[in-house]
């Protein structure tokens, strides 16, 4: 094993013996000498102390964590057990080195290190948090596959929390137009979850990435997730979010992202919708909505059409409207062939408007003229 892979045993096993949250003392224990040498002392039961004289205001919980790793250390087979994590396509990436994903790095609550099975984001190509609810409608389903298809056929990276609902949604479509996304779980590298999501996580393995904070055999906890959405907003350059409600989990990455400096998109929904409440109020506080992938891709934004055009769009669209409604798969089917192509996306967009304004109506995912 190379030099640098026995100092990275070490500071895995330094990393998992503190717990998760403590990188300010991975962070001294690192300056205090180097990763074997930490080792040997603890093994001499002279780290506590070691640690106590350089950094002599620690409380009471680090100085238990450091007689821990002194009581642990004889029983600790570092090198075996790295080399086996290795083995099982986990590697382990340290703030600091090269390795460690540099947008993530520039934030300032990075996590002192990352697991990761699969490829790390590269650092020279955009990338987009894609995120929102997991109890989404079709109207989010389709935005989410939309814009992370059209994302990755941009060669930007996509970045989400291999959640349920848009979360996994998104993350598949990017894969399966053949782009890269990357999972950021909330439990160890080597746990799938939620459990129905095994086909995503392997393929995320094979395609992309899937990376933690916490060390491998971590289970899920509810306290787990909140933290990891700064490490989704982090690894990117912009947030778009596509159905929160108003107490959403979704608006804590989005809360984290701003204060990380990233830019939030936002796909507007029904005024009338719960699903889409927390997206519309954020857009009132002056996040950037995202009427089409284009947005964020930056070729063509359309958008900044004229309301001349925008009335008579959506015109067109309520003429082909009935009082029995239609999926908007049929809707849009009758717009091609009438007027040309429309996205997805933008007849989603119109036909919200349609019902915001009172003569169209939304009912199960289906849209008609208002009786």
């Amino acid at each position: 094993m190379k030099k640098t892979e026995t100092d990275k045993a070490y500071l895995n096993w330094i990393y998992r013996n503190i717990g998760m949250g403590s990188r300010r003392t991975f962070e001294r224990l690192k300056s205090l000498a180097d990763p074997e040498q930490l080792y040997r002392l603890a093994l001499q039961g002279r780290l506590a102390d070691g640690f106590d004289r350089k950094f002599p205001h620690k409380n009471a919980a680090c100085r238990e964590k450091l007689r821990h790793m002194e009581e642990t250390a004889r029983q600790s087979d570092v090198i075996g057990e790295y080399e086996q994590m290795l083995a099982r396509g986990i590697r382990f990436a340290v703030l600091g080195e090269e390795e460690y994903p540099r947008k993530l790095a520039q934030t300032a609550d990075a996590p002192g290190a990352l697991y990761y099975a699969g490829r790390l984001p590269d650092p020279d190509k955009k990338t987009v948090a894609v995120i929102g609810s997991r109890s989404c409608t079709e109207y989010g389903k389709a935005m989410a596959r939309e814009f992370a298809q059209a994302l990755a056929q941009a060669d930007m990276q996509v970045v989400s929390g291999m959640a349920r609902g848009i979360d996994g949604l998104a993350q598949q479509a990017a894969l399966e137009a053949h782009g890269y996304s990357m999972g950021v779980l909330g439990c160890g590298v080597d746990v799938c979850y939620p459990p129905e999501n095994r086909p995503l996580y392997e393929a995320l393995i094979a395609s992309g990435g899937v990376c933690s904070e916490y060390p491998p055999g971590t289970g899920p906890r509810a306290v787990l997730f909140p933290p990891r959405n700064r490490i989704i907003s982090g690894l990117c350059d912009s947030v778009l979010v596509i159905e929160a409600k108003e107490r959403s989990g979704t608006l804590i990455t989005v809360d984290m992202a701003l204060e990380q400096g990233r830019e939030v998109y936002v796909v507007p929904g029904r005024i009338t919708d719960p699903l889409s409440r927390g997206c519309n109020e954020l857009i009132r506080q002056g996040a950037v909505p995202a009427l089409s992938p284009k947005e964020l891709t930056g070729a063509d934004v359309p958008g900044r059409r004229t309301a001349q055009a925008a009335d008579d769009m959506r015109g067109r669209i309520l003429g082909l409207l009935d009082y029995q409604p239609q999926t908007v798969e049929d809707i849009k089917q009758k717009y091609d062939a009438a007027y040309g192509t429309i996205s997805v996306s933008g007849l989603y967009y119109e036909l919200v408007q349609l019902c915001a304004e009172g003569t169209a109506v939304q009912t199960g995912g289906r849209y008609g003229k208002k009786g």
